[in-house]
């Protein structure tokens, strides 16, 4: 495995760690998450260093590749195991960078770091409390955040089912439409979020921007209402992770998942 570039620090010495979490088990529509962390680590490999908006160096911020944490069909004793992963670095003070897989690995990164809030880029809202029988699936990813969150924010919110619309007219659920993304995160008060988790499923953004991906949603986030989205969150955050990369594309999803990771990254040097 080659590791993320930039990524040169020992375990030790880290900051940040990223951790490969390349599930595909409950994919619905297009698989192929599997091959995820590599892709986008092969697709980080074209950027620069040096970063201009914050004056940095990705190699300077201390980031850690731990490599992937192998996978396995059974998708609920996985995130089991991966949180637990997950935890040992959150423990050390190390914040981690999770790279899927489906969607659902984000319920480790949640359970790993304990958030009041979880920010999500999202074209779905994932409020289902099963999917094809399965609690633990990528369509069940906010609905279980929210067992352990106080509240989620989906951003690029723009398909769910009837009952999960109806879910997240609760209160502890914010869902922010595409064209609503930037008046949000102009209005957001970052001081009430508590302890948050940022969790980016590339198919938030538009699938003309991002095409590999397992269930593509029109009318979705640019590439930059995206970064802007993490630019915002990531100072406040505690984790993140970078998700639903596939190989259905020539790496413009890996491409941005990879520059989003970094994003978060810069902007909490």
């Amino acid at each position: 495995m080659t590791a993320f570039p930039g990524a040169t620090a020992d375990r030790d010495g880290a900051d940040y760690a990223v951790v490969g979490a390349p599930l595909d088990a409950t994919t619905s529509f297009r698989p192929g998450t599997r091959v995820g962390p590599e892709r986008v680590r092969r697709f980080a490999r074209s950027f620069e260093d040096y970063d201009a908006a914050t004056d940095a160096r990705f190699s300077a911020q201390a980031v850690h590749d731990a490599g992937d944490v192998r996978a396995w069909p059974d998708p609920a004793a996985y995130v089991d195991h991966l949180r637990a992963e997950l935890a040992a670095l959150v423990a050390d003070d190390v914040v981690p960078l999770l790279v899927g897989g489906e969607h659902t690995v984000a319920v480790a990164g949640v359970r790993a770091v304990d958030p009041d809030t979880v920010v999500v880029l999202d074209a779905h809202l994932d409020l289902r409390d099963a999917y094809d029988g399965h609690a633990t699936s990528h369509a069940c990813v906010t609905r279980r955040a929210l067992e352990t969150a106080d509240r989620a924010v989906v951003l690029g919110a723009r398909s769910g089912s009837e009952a999960g619309w109806q879910r997240a007219a609760a209160a502890d659920v914010t869902p922010v439409a595409p064209g609503d993304v930037a008046g949000w995160l102009d209005d957001a008060e970052p001081d009430g979020w508590g302890r948050t988790y940022l969790s980016v499923d590339v198919d938030a953004a538009d699938p003309a921007v991002a095409p590999g991906t397992g269930t593509l949603e029109p009318f979705g986030l640019s590439s930059r209402a995206m970064r802007d989205a993490v630019a915002r969150v990531a100072p406040h955050a505690d984790g993140v992770d970078v998700v639903e990369v596939n190989d259905r594309d020539d790496g413009q999803a890996a491409a941005l998942a990879a520059a989003l990771l970094r994003r978060f990254v810069f902007e909490r040097a």
